[in-house]
């Protein structure tokens, strides 16, 4: 379906997932409120997306440590390519990288943050992904999942993803695939999807998907970026091509947001996992899953309230 396809008439007075302001057209957040997504054309400027794909080549070169930051790789191309992007997948929580972190400060990027969290805003997780070429073993896809499985703070409505691509994103190299309107769904249950040889830490997917729900491939060019839900249904396939596709993501929330207690929940597994990688790294004696929120959140805009 094309984006005019799963849209509806604009239903002025029943928004709830987006703010009174100037930013957006009624048509936009109507577009928002039905589909969980909304995509801008060339908001991100070539230069500075240049600046972050030279601070990625030089985090992969390890010319740059960056504290606290999750870097994956795929260990079988090491020997082969050595240190070098040909090998990283992903760095995760570079909020304590200056350069990387000024895409969570973009003026641009912020105004269109803010018509869905309020002007107090915090910078909560932060991922710059390169989806390496791929094989039949699929190392990179991404199952279909709702980002909330990961976040112990509320409400949903409140947070929202801002993706930009770093270069063009399509069918052929692993491009955002969403399912419209399941934003309005409760979060399901997630786990580690019955795939040999196709899991990696962390890629939780949804355990029951419903496989006849309608699908968007998201084409993007370089500088589109698309706003969406953390209740979202989303994943992304792999990268058929011989290049990268490469994307850097906050995900931004309401400083008013508070923490929940995931204990006997969804999510409570997430939590033991978590702790336990956060245990093994750094060797804490106790953390609990909003300790590790705390350290990678930062704000960015107003004044911090809750989180």
């Amino acid at each position: 379906p094309t984006l005019a396809q799963v849209t509806a008439d604009p239903q002025p007075g029943r928004f709830c997932c987006t703010l009174d302001n100037n930013v957006l057209t009624t048509e936009q957040r109507q577009f928002y409120e039905d589909n969980g997504y909304l995509l801008i054309k060339k908001l991100v400027s070539d230069e500075d997306i240049e600046r972050f794909r030279k601070e990625f080549v030089r985090i992969c070169r390890r010319q740059v440590d960056v504290p606290g930051a999750m870097i994956m790789k795929d260990e079988s191309l090491r020997s082969q390519y050595g240190q070098s992007e040909r090998v990283v997948n992903k760095v995760q929580d570079f909020q304590e990288d200056e350069e990387l972190f000024r895409y969570c400060t973009l003026p641009e990027v912020l105004k269109y943050v803010e018509c869905f969290t309020g002007p107090n805003i915090m910078a909560m997780h932060t991922m710059l992904i390169n989806k390496l070429p791929d094989s039949d073993k699929q190392t990179f896809l991404h199952p279909m999942h709702q980002d909330l499985h990961y976040f112990p703070f509320r409400p949903a409505a409140r947070i929202v993803c801002a993706w930009t691509a770093m270069e063009r994103c399509d069918q052929d190299n692993g491009c955002l695939v969403v399912q419209p309107g399941t934003h309005k769904q409760p979060l399901k249950p997630h786990g580690y999807p019955n795939w040999e040889g196709k899991t990696n830490k962390l890629f939780h997917g949804l355990l029951d998907e419903d496989e006849k729900s309608p699908r968007v491939h998201i084409v993007m060019e370089k500088g589109d970026t698309v706003f969406f839900h953390p209740l979202l249904i989303h994943g992304s396939g792999i990268n058929k091509t011989a290049g990268f596709r490469k994307s850097i993501s906050c995900h931004f929330a309401s400083s008013e947001c508070y923490y929940i207690d995931v204990k006997n929940t969804t999510q409570e597994h997430l939590e033991k996992e978590l702790v336990e990688m956060v245990h093994k790294k750094y060797n804490t004696t106790s953390v609990e899953l909003r300790d590790i929120w705390n350290f990678r959140a930062r704000l960015v805009q107003g004044e911090r309230i809750n989180l």
